[in-house]
């Protein structure tokens, strides 16, 4: 079994800036890629960014320029700095991973639980 645990939302006034941490813990043979998603109330949730086992990263234009994806692949961690926040940035973030458990096994995907970001003054 493996675990996603995020850590680091909480309320930010407009412009600030917080980083998100996604510790990944449990049958790990190897991680593939990972990647941050929000969810905002009565909307779809929606890929922010994905970053390869290399460190190759893409983004959404929403927040291209004001959020950096990074990964320790010696911690299994991804983080998720976010700068220039806004009050639309308002939503449940998530992490994301594609992990193979074992060597034999496949790759399948693992959300973690969310953790609320609030942007208002």
């Amino acid at each position: 079994q493996v675990q996603l645990v995020e850590s680091g939302g909480g309320l930010v006034q407009p412009g600030g800036s917080l980083r998100l941490s996604c510790a990944a813990s449990g049958s790990i043979f190897s991680i593939y890629a990972m990647g941050w998603y929000r969810q905002a109330s009565g909307k779809q949730r929606e890929l922010l960014a994905a970053i390869t086992s290399a460190g190759s990263a893409n983004y959404a234009d929403s927040v291209k320029g004001r959020f950096t994806i990074s990964r320790d692949n010696a911690k299994n961690t991804v983080y998720l700095q976010m700068n220039s926040l806004k009050p639309e940035d308002t939503a449940v973030y998530y992490c994301n991973a594609d992990v193979t458990p074992s060597r034999r096994a496949g790759v399948y995907e693992y959300w973690g639980q969310g953790t609320q970001v609030t942007v208002s003054s």
